[in-house]
């Protein structure tokens, strides 16, 4: 029915209206009200906003206030653009701040930087917990805090410090380690703090090809169940978790399955996917190097204990060609993901 207008938004200050601007081939000049088009058109309009644009737009009226802060549309905006970063456990993080606000309004008084905590509002001592920062100045800008909207507002300002991962491979490390992430919008990059051998340390600068959603939903320092072990054989790429010492949480580390010692990795006379032991393959070693190959037993769900030193956990098979791929290309780079600027706080 509009199909042939073309519309401009205009606001006019101190009412409380919006009007578009139409014009067709045959009239000029046409005035009509922004509502008085069908539902559908204004849904598909308000859809192909930006987030600047929607919030402008949610200032006209009242009615197009409530429109433009749907849960609906702000969800479609949060996975363009953080469905990657933001996991299951990112989103458990949000909805407990969510929620502990609700029933105890009072218990920002606890923290004297206004954040709230999984444990204390600061930084936990035994595993990574999400914080939140200025809650009350975020729930006092928008009326109901708990929407989507609410969300995305606290993910783009970078109050919210939520669960994530961080790859690095710098000389012959290449892994994930488990960090709170925060996004620095002016150089759309992410903060991160973690801990490292009984340390507090921070890094900046880091680029979002370098960050992830957890894989897992258990906290870094707890072993991971391992459900592939049965299945997994030569070429299979897999990550597996390692730490230096009992007290230090994982990290998990890209390796590959290699033939036994044994094989003569002939396609049609391999039997390693039926040995009870597996081999795994660092490949950022060199061939000759005693950290290239570690032999772990298939049927030991625990923690393993290595000659070479450390603890090995459990093992997840990769099946995203996009994973491998992240992976592979990390492997090529010796020099990817040195930190730009680490330092302790």
């Amino acid at each position: 029915m509009y199909s042939n207008f073309s519309i401009s938004f205009t606001h006019v200050p101190g009412t409380m209206s919006s009007k578009i601007i139409a014009s067709s081939k045959k009239e000029e000049g046409l005035s009509m009200s922004l509502l008085d088009l069908p539902e559908s058109n204004l849904e598909y309009i308000l859809e192909r906003l930006s987030p600047a644009e929607l919030c402008t737009m949610s200032e006209v009226c009242t009615s197009l206030r409530d429109r433009c802060r749907s849960d609906c549309l702000w969800e479609k905006l949060l996975m363009q653009k953080w469905s990657r970063i933001i996991g299951y456990v990112a989103h458990r993080e949000w909805k407990w701040h969510m929620e502990t606000r609700k029933r105890e309004d009072l218990l920002i008084q606890y923290n004297q930087n206004g954040s709230l905590g999984s444990i204390t509002g600061i930084w936990p001592s035994l595993y990574l917990g999400s914080y939140l920062e200025d809650s009350r100045q975020l729930s006092n800008s928008i009326s109901d805090h708990h929407s989507v909207l609410a969300w995305y507002i606290s993910l783009e300002s970078g109050r919210f410090w939520f669960p994530g991962q961080v790859y690095t491979r710098g000389g012959l490390v290449l892994c994930c380690y488990d960090v709170l992430l925060s996004f620095d919008s002016k150089t759309d990059t992410f903060r991160a703090r973690y801990r490292h051998d009984g340390g507090r340390k921070a890094e900046e600068n880091i680029p979002w090809d370098r960050v992830r959603a957890s894989p897992v939903e258990i906290p870094p320092n707890v072993l991971h169940c391992s459900d592939c072990l049965n299945d997994l054989k030569p070429r299979d790429h897999i990550e597996v978790q390692w730490r230096r010492g009992k007290d230090l949480p994982y990290d998990w580390w890209y390796a590959t399955i290699g033939h036994l010692g044994s094989c003569d990795e002939s396609e049609s006379h391999c039997h390693c996917r039926n040995s009870d032991m597996l081999m795994l393959e660092f490949k950022q070693y060199s061939p000759d190097s005693i950290y290239r190959r570690v032999v772990l037993n298939r049927n030991d769900h625990g923690e393993q204990v290595m000659g070479g030193g450390g603890y090995y956990g459990g093992i997840r098979k990769l099946h995203s060609e996009d994973e491998i791929a992240r992976w592979k290309q990390l492997l090529d780079n010796s020099n990817y993901g040195r930190p730009i600027a680490l330092h302790f706080y």
